[in-house]
């Protein structure tokens, strides 16, 4: 058995998980930054939910630690509301991810920088490349990790527990205190406290991630929408909470990246 199954197995997570429902967001930070600190951290994308979360953690504990991945491809204001984070919450341990270069570089010469426009499973190898394996790597140094999932972005997530074991990461705990809340409850908790927002949403984006994946969504649109919209019938995941699985990516992720560099 590894440390990581050690921590909680599927019969605590899920007696906790019906324990905290009904509980705000709030009480489950609190008994998981007091269960797992120093080896928990919060994901960020630096969306409304994580910038939310951010501001409800450093309230527990200014030392919390958080982390974002820097795929390479994310837009300026980003980068812009990054520091308006440090500025507002200078304790925050937070610690920027980026991907190997050298798998980065085989990827674009083999493919081109803009491979992800041609079919989905480019598109998902650019993810899993950029953002995936990064994350995993840091994920790999953690008993517990929190996200800012909601049932009510996307069908995919429409069953999502507060405390989970995540099996696609080493078997240690995730924890998504949000998982109740409506985008409008996290919207109006932001504006009571100053959260620092990402400057795009004022342009009508929903759903931010890599500035050449990411657009401003119609009015009557899902939030999601604007996430890789060439798209047709293709999952509006990236792989990072979603496991998604196909033969020609993984033997491409191999190829790329080695059978010894997979995790």
């Amino acid at each position: 058995m590894s440390i990581y199954e050690e921590v909680m197995d599927d019969l605590e997570a899920g007696e906790l998980s019906v324990e905290f429902e009904g509980e705000e967001p709030q009480a489950l930070l609190e008994w998981a930054l007091g269960r797992f600190a120093p080896r928990i951290a919060i994901s960020t994308a630096f969306q409304i939910d994580g910038s939310v979360l951010i501001d409800m953690a450093y309230g527990i504990d200014p030392n919390v630690k958080a982390f974002t991945v820097d795929t390479g491809r994310l837009p300026e204001e980003t980068f812009e509301l990054i520091e308006q984070v440090r500025d507002r919450y200078p304790e925050l341990e937070l610690e920027i991810l980026s991907p190997d270069a050298q798998h980065v570089s085989r990827m674009v010469g083999k493919h081109g920088p803009n491979l992800f426009h041609r079919q989905v499973e480019h598109r998902l190898l650019c993810c899993q490349v950029r953002k995936v394996l990064p994350l995993t790597r840091h994920l790999a140094s953690l008993d517990a990790w929190i996200t800012g999932l909601r049932r009510d972005q996307w069908a995919s997530r429409t069953d999502i527990r507060k405390i989970e074991i995540d099996h696609d990461h080493g078997a240690i705990v995730k924890l998504n205190p949000l998982a109740e809340w409506t985008e409008d409850e996290v919207w109006e908790y932001a504006r009571a406290n100053d959260v620092p927002t990402h400057p795009l949403y004022e342009r009508g984006y929903t759903s931010i991630g890599c500035a050449p994946c990411t657009r401003a969504i119609a009015p009557g649109e899902a939030s999601r929408a604007g996430r890789w919209w060439w798209e047709e019938n293709a999952p509006k995941e990236c792989g990072i909470h979603c496991a998604i699985e196909t033969g020609g990516l993984e033997h491409e992720l191999h190829a790329l990246i080695g059978e010894h560099d997979e995790r």
